[in-house]
């Protein structure tokens, strides 16, 4: 089992957003057979084979072991991942493009960068996983607090001037061999997840 996996199939995309199946796919991160199922998500056996094919049909579930049971064979199924990402690629025909309207300061050009980023990288994981390979890839994820919207501003100029700096730095576009890497920097505001939100004192 990955613990990611992308979803580049629209089919595969629409068949993994169904409610009933979502939450399959999540109780299928250990395996279970389909009477197992059926009783924690409260559906009849047959419901949720049907479901489990479909799942099956597009890869986001497998077949983890066939057990007998008298004259029936009991098939126990897992999900491929731990957790699944939808990859613009399922929606080409209206994916973002960054190159349309590139703009440092637009958050809607920053939604098209980090959709290409989902694109790329899981290209990038899908043909690694194959060739049983790592990807090199390096991520910082961090928050900073500014104590005013004109340290934001300046803490994002010296920032580009930085990275700028130090790409130029390494940058040798007549390497022998060498290997083009793609560079992003992301800044915005933090948005709470539901365990902040929860009142002091919940347990």
């Amino acid at each position: 089992m990955f613990e990611v996996a992308v979803i580049e199939d629209a089919a595969a995309a629409q068949v993994s957003l169904d409610p009933v199946r979502a939450r399959l796919l999540a109780e299928l991160a250990e395996p279970a057979s389909a009477a197992t199922l059926a009783g924690r998500v409260g559906l009849p056996r047959q419901k949720v084979n049907y479901h489990l094919k479909a799942l099956e049909r597009h890869g986001l579930v497998e077949l983890a072991e066939e057990r007998r049971k008298g004259n029936v064979t009991e098939r126990v199924m897992r999900a491929t991942a731990a957790s699944y990402v939808i990859s613009p690629v399922a929606l080409a025909a209206v994916a973002p493009d960054p190159a349309r309207s590139p703009d440092a300061l637009s958050a809607r050009w920053l939604l098209a960068v980090a959709s290409r980023l989902v694109r790329d990288v899981g290209r990038l994981v899908v043909a690694a996983a194959k060739a049983r390979r790592r990807v090199p890839t390096f991520t910082i994820d961090g928050e900073v607090r500014f104590a005013s919207a004109a340290d934001r501003a300046a803490f994002a100029t010296r920032l580009a001037e930085a990275v700028t700096a130090l790409a130029g730095e390494y940058h040798d576009e007549s390497a022998d061999g060498g290997r083009v890497h793609r560079l992003i920097v992301a800044m915005h505001p933090y948005v709470p997840s539901e365990t902040d939100l929860e009142p002091e004192g919940t347990p």
